[in-house]
């Protein structure tokens, strides 16, 4: 088949589907690995914590600073670091950001003071800056409407296996390594952080920049791939940086993000609070019980993620069910609190919590897919991501502020209410359903 032949071939043909098959299998475990780890190095502050607190008199207050401060410096640096990408290449762009997020995690765990603790994290969130909506912005390099919001869930479900794999490697090395006469709280840090350097190095030398550069690709199979994708999107307009800037005050765009922080503060709540939470229910539970015990919500959370991504892609309804999530999330924090001390009721309660805020993720971002156009896709994703955030920083703030050294709950009621504000919010947005596909499409 020619290059021009194979540019026409249908979307069902066994070109497209060994295509389709060829992209997922040689591109997304690279992106999934880069986003497992980076969230895992952004949370495992949660577990340290718990060893940390001691030695370097941290309360819960301090704690929710320290976690929330990597946000601001994220905030800042998210939108120029996507716009970097698109000049630079994702090879490049997103291998730095993998490197300096990895050396940055390691190097926390040698400070010895709440000062040193702040100026790592805030190190952190501009090494990290600009990870998620630039895999985002690569996904749409790669994969057609029909099966971007498949690739979305799959890079959405990194989160909870992060979250999985930090809890049982993070309570495990609290109680087992004490390596070099150094604290295990400091080997937390280390020991999550340095693999990711490593696939920083991977993700340079394997993952290419556009079907073109795919060696795993024949030129036929990359041609109908650039073709397909092209087709769906109007043709980018070069932009100054204030002309890609002007793309935040789309109405749609500010509500998106605005509702997105709203829900961040649930989502962080949890992902930064979940081991005080685990630890208060029996202070007698040693660090490996909190960890495999923190680890239940979220094991509950990934399955409701699948289960809920692959419901909202058949009916292509996407509102309803971010919606619904953010409100089953909120009665989950209100169940916490109310069964703080009873183990079993408030892990179904953290559970529900965790579904709710991890399974909105892949309806949420097809969602914003379907609104945002191709001339600033770039800036729009990463715009709404940077607004949201700063979710990450007012939710771990306000919860570590209201709680108490005995009685971490009591800081949830700020979640809740953001929660209940953000589903408001999004019941006023007005997004079409994805008629005959089981995927979100860009409006063009």
């Amino acid at each position: 088949m020619s290059v021009p032949a194979a540019a026409a071939a249908t979307a069902d043909s066994p070109l497209a589907r060994r295509t389709v098959r060829k992209v997922g299998v040689r591109v997304m475990p690279i992106v999934l690995l880069l986003y497992i780890f980076n969230y895992m190095d952004r949370a495992n502050i949660g577990y340290a914590q718990l060893g940390m607190a001691k030695e370097l008199t941290i309360t819960a207050a301090t704690f929710g600073v320290a976690s929330a401060i990597f946000f601001l410096a994220y905030v800042v640096f998210e939108v120029p670091s996507n716009m970097i990408m698109k000049k630079v290449g994702a090879r490049l762009w997103l291998s730095r950001i993998a490197v300096s997020w990895g050396i940055v995690t390691v190097l926390t765990g040698f400070v010895a003071s709440v000062t040193h603790l702040m100026i790592a994290r805030i190190l952190l969130g501009i090494a990290e800056a600009g990870l998620f909506p630039g895999l985002l912005l690569y996904l749409t390099f790669w994969f057609r409407g029909k099966e971007r919001g498949r690739a979305i869930a799959t890079l959405a479900l990194a989160q909870p296996i992060a979250l999985i794999l930090g809890s049982l490697f993070g309570g495990w090395i609290l109680d087992h390594v004490h390596w070099f006469g150094m604290s295990s709280w400091q080997w937390v840090f280390i020991l999550q952080g340095a693999p990711a350097v490593l696939i920083g190095l991977l993700t340079f030398f394997c993952l290419p920049n556009k079907p073109a550069d795919a060696k795993f690709l024949t030129a036929e199979e990359s041609s109908w791939l650039q073709a397909e994708i092209d087709r769906e999107y109007v043709p980018e307009e070069k932009e100054t940086f204030l002309g890609q800037l002007r793309a935040v005050r789309d109405g749609k765009v500010l509500l998106l993000a605005i509702s997105n922080l709203f829900i961040a503060c649930g989502l962080y709540g949890l992902t930064f609070f979940l081991p005080l939470i685990v630890k208060q229910l029996d202070p007698k539970y040693s660090s490996t019980n909190i960890g495999l015990l923190g680890a239940i919500p979220y094991v509950v959370g990934a399955v409701g993620m699948l289960l809920l991504a692959r419901n909202s892609d058949r009916t292509g309804e996407r509102k309803g069910h971010v919606i619904g999530t953010v409100l089953v999330a909120a009665i989950g924090f209100f169940g916490a609190i109310q069964f703080k001390t009873v183990p079993a009721l408030s892990l179904i309660s953290l559970s529900l919590a965790a579904i709710g805020v991890l399974g909105y993720l892949a309806p949420y971002w097809a969602m914003a897919a379907r609104v945002l156009s191709k001339e600033h896709t770039a800036v729009g994703l990463a715009a709404i991501n940077s607004i949201a955030a700063l979710g990450g920083f007012f939710g771990p703030y306000a919860i570590g502020l209201a709680a108490t050294e005995s009685d971490v709950t009591v800081g949830l009621y700020f979640p809740i209410g953001c929660l209940v504000v953000a589903a408001a919010m999004l019941a006023f947005l007005k997004v079409p359903r994805d008629a005959g596909a089981r995927l979100a499409r860009p409006v063009k």
